[in-house]
Order: C-alpha cells, then sequence, then structure tokens
C-alpha cells in the first residue's frame, strides 16, 4: 500500500494531537486538577467514534457530490500558494458559518449540542464530535468546489484546520503574543466558546481565525470576574452517550408538538435554543442584553452611592 504526503501528514498530526492528550491526561492527575473523568472520557471517545462511523459512511458521497460541482468551477488559481491560502481561509470561513448555524438554528443546534454537553475541559473534549455533522457538512463546503478546490485537497484542508480545532480544547493558560490572539483562535478563546455563563453564550465561534468572531460581532474575551463554567445551560439528568446525542431532539420534538400553530412550530426549528412561543424562555440575545443593562444599572447605582457618600462627609466635615 502506498501512503502519500497528505496520509503520512495526517497521520503524524493526528499522533502529535494524541501524544499531547495523554500528556495533559499524565500533568492532570499529577497536580490532582480533575480535567478528566473516566466517564466523560469514556463518553467523548464514544462520540468520536459514533461521528467516525457516520463520516466513513458519507466519505465516498462527499467526495464525488464535491468532485461532481468541481466540473462546474468559475475559475482555477494556478498559483499553489494563493491556491492553499485561498483554500484554507475560504474553508475556515464557511466553517465559521457552519458553526454559528449550529447556535443559531435550533434543529441544527440538536446536533451541534453533543459537542457542548460536557461539563469538563480537556484535549478529549475535542473528540465530542457532533454526531450528525457529517450528514450536511458537504452543503456549508460546497461553494469551495465551485471556486475550483478539488474534493481531495478541501477534505485535507477540513482535516488540517479540524485538528487545530482539537488543539485548544485545554484549561492550560498560554501566553500567546497578542497579534496572535487578535488573529488565531486560542484556548481562552475556546474555553469561553465552551461557557454556559450568559455572557459567553453563542461566542468564538472560529475554527482557526478568531478574524471572523471580531469582524461579524460573535467575539467574547475571557474574563477573570467572569469565571467560565463549562457545559449546557440545563444539563441533561441522563449523560449516558446515547441520551447526550438525541436529548435535544427530545426536547424539539416535545416544543414542536405543544406549539399552538403550524408557524409556531417552524418557528421552534429555526429560531434560536431557547426561543419559545409563550416566552417562557430566552434566547442568548435577549438574556445577554439583560445582563448587560442590569450591569450598567449596578454601575449607576454604584456611582450614586459613591456620590452620596460624598456629599455626606462633605456636609459633616
Amino acid at each position: 500500500m502506498k501512503y502519500t504526503g497528505s496520509d503520512i501528514s495526517v497521520g503524524a498530526l493526528f499522533g502529535f494531537v494524541i501524544v499531547l492528550t495523554l500528556v495533559e491526561m499524565y500533568f492532570s492527575y499529577a497536580h490532582d486538577r480533575k480535567l478528566y473523568t473516566k466517564r466523560d472520557t469514556w463518553t467523548n471517545i464514544y462520540l468520536m467514534v459514533s461521528a467516525i462511523v457516520i463520516n466513513l459512511g458519507m466519505k465516498t458521497a462527499t467526495f464525488f457530490l464535491l468532485e461532481y460541482c468541481y466540473q462546474f468551477r468559475l475559475f482555477q488559481i494556478s498559483n499553489i500558494w494563493i491556491y492553499w491560502t485561498v483554500l484554507i481561509l475560504a474553508q475556515d470561513f464557511l466553517y465559521w458559518f457552519l458553526h454559528t448555524v449550529g447556535h443559531y438554528v435550533r434543529f441544527f443546534w440538536a446536533m451541534h449540542v453533543t459537542h457542548h454537553s460536557s461539563e469538563h475541559f480537556n484535549l478529549t473534549t475535542g473528540f465530542r464530535s457532533t454526531v450528525f455533522e457529517p450528514l450536511y457538512r458537504v452543503f456549508f463546503y460546497l461553494p469551495l468546489a465551485f471556486m475550483g478546490f478539488t474534493a481531495m485537497d478541501i477534505l485535507f484542508a477540513y482535516l488540517v484546520t479540524q485538528i487545530y480545532g482539537n488543539l485548544v480544547h485545554t484549561q492550560y493558560k498560554i501566553n500567546f503574543p497578542k497579534w496572535y490572539e487578535y488573529v488565531f483562535v486560542t484556548p481562552s478563546h475556546h474555553r469561553v466558546h465552551h461557557a454556559s455563563n450568559v455572557r459567553y453564550l453563542d461566542k468564538n465561534m472560529g475554527m482557526v481565525l478568531i478574524l471572523w468572531d471580531r469582524m461579524f460581532g460573535t467575539f467574547q474575551a475571557e474574563l477573570p470576574e467572569d469565571e467560565i463554567k463549562y457545559g449546557l445551560t440545563t444539563q441533561p439528568k441522563d449523560t449516558g452517550p446515547v441520551n447526550i446525542i438525541f436529548h435535544e431532539f427530545i426536547a424539539l420534538t416535545a416544543d414542536v408538538k405543544k406549539a399552538p400553530t403550524f408557524m409556531d412550530k417552524v418557528k421552534y426549528l429555526f429560531n434560536p435554543p431557547g426561543w419559545s412561543h409563550d416566552g417562557s424562555t430566552k434566547i442568548a440575545k435577549i438574556m445577554q442584553q439583560e445582563l448587560h443593562e442590569a450591569e450598567e444599572q449596578a454601575k449607576k447605582n454604584n456611582i450614586k452611592d459613591f456620590n452620596e457618600t460624598q456629599r455626606t462627609l462633605s456636609s459633616t466635615g
């Protein structure tokens, strides 16, 4: 069997991720940081294997669909350096869009939620895959084929950026240069993404570049005064791997059934998570707006209290 340069590169990168994961596990246990638990780690592995099985099942269809669309390419980039630069940038942007849809459309959130369901955050959390994403991911990447990129190159670029995305799943503090943190996704950025704090919901969607989030208003820095709590705003009671995959589908089905009108049923499917026809639950943007207003009011009250204290001191001085 002959191995191509791409095969060797991907294998080396995956091997690097595995080695780093084992190193992080060792230091977690050696320093008693409790970043890992057996149950959570095995659930991550189960979900990764499930996604791999579906990926393998969809691999041929994905390849041929991309190759078919490649026939209708609008242009072709001949310079190899420009070709790969544009491919990586375009693929990373389309991933940002795919990821954002996964957070803002509840039907897609029902599939993506598995990746956010852990209350732990470590390198194996990156393996906690969106199991059903391979069924629809290719449709978000079709523009790349029309842009003149081959199916094999698109899939290779995705693998490389996916590996980078795995590496930022860590709680270890790493000091990057300011320019790097402005351009690229860092572990700090991605810790925010996995938080269930209201301030952090639906933020930092990028895989490699954080620039997309800065450009489109989904960026949020990690703040020391708002310590991160990992997981979902409402954790499922049953954290078994099967329920982790299907619990949001079950909740979505129940909400659709109770919706009084056809349009409300449609809105439950395509509106952001948290939307409800009777206002009993709220979407993240509304909760964040309320948090901002509460913080602004608290600041005003503190200033008012300070001024009152100053006036009192002045009158008795």
